[in-house]
């Protein structure tokens, strides 16, 4: 609990440290997913993302990512993914990514609140399609998730839910705290397969000279197939933004 606290006034300095130096704007964010469990310990995992960056009524980023999971326990996932991440400038590609990235999940409900910490490596393979540049790097990131379902004491069909998160990013260049990111929203869960989740998103760049904050409006389907045909828990849709 002493590592958590300390992490989040970590979190807390580092946004008000200093003014940001760009134009600050709403922006959008959108997301669908689908989740398949193959059993109680296998699930495999497919998101479809956009956002609108620059510019609220134009889409400017896309990506497409997966994976395979493991459930070790109730409290404890292992999860490795793929994804591809494209930037758009002027209607035309500007950057294009290739991710890898291993995940360790922790989780442990006190009462009716699931608290979840997330620890991701990642792999990072850039080009760069105007210079065809190509560049690589890692990152590491940590996040520390909240979900408190209000009209029941757990999670399951037509139950209301709030959720927040604070994740921070960690890359080997300077500054090596280089972004954070501060969620809040909820949303509901209609079915044990479908739940749909919408917030407020807080992104705050690190710059080696400058500081850049970063609003979105977000918006997240979430459907998932039980293919195992067993009664296993509804997991609210806490919205996995990359």
């Amino acid at each position: 609990m002493k590592k958590i606290i300390f992490i989040l006034i970590l979190s807390l300095f580092y946004n008000l440290q200093s003014n940001a130096q760009n134009d600050e704007h709403l922006s959008g964010f959108s997301s669908l997913s689908l989740t398949y469990k193959f059993n109680k310990k296998w699930y495999g995992y497919v998101e479809l993302q956009e956002r609108s960056i620059a510019d609220f009524s134009k889409i400017d980023y896309y990506e497409v990512k997966g994976g395979m999971g493991y459930n070790i326990n109730g409290s404890n996932q292992a999860f490795i993914g793929l994804g591809r991440y494209a930037n758009y400038k002027d209607s035309r590609l500007s950057r294009e990514e290739l991710r890898f990235w291993l995940q360790y999940t922790f989780s442990k409900n006190i009462s009716r609140v699931k608290f979840e910490q997330r620890v991701r490596l990642e792999k990072r393979l850039f080009h760069n399609p105007v210079t065809d540049a190509n560049t690589n790097t890692e990152r590491y990131r940590y996040r520390l998730n909240l979900i408190v379902p209000i009209n029941k004491e757990k999670v399951e069909a037509k139950t209301i839910f709030l959720n927040t998160y604070d994740e921070l990013f960690i890359g080997p260049e300077k500054p090596t705290i280089n972004r954070n990111r501060m969620y809040l929203g909820g949303g509901y869960q209609f079915t044990k397969s479908f739940g749909v989740s919408l917030g407020y998103l807080f992104q705050r760049e690190f710059g080696a000279t400058a500081n850049s904050n970063f609003h979105f409006l977000f918006c997240g389907l979430n459907f998932t197939i039980d293919g195992s045909k067993s009664d296993i828990p509804v997991q609210a849709p806490s919205p996995d933004h990359d």
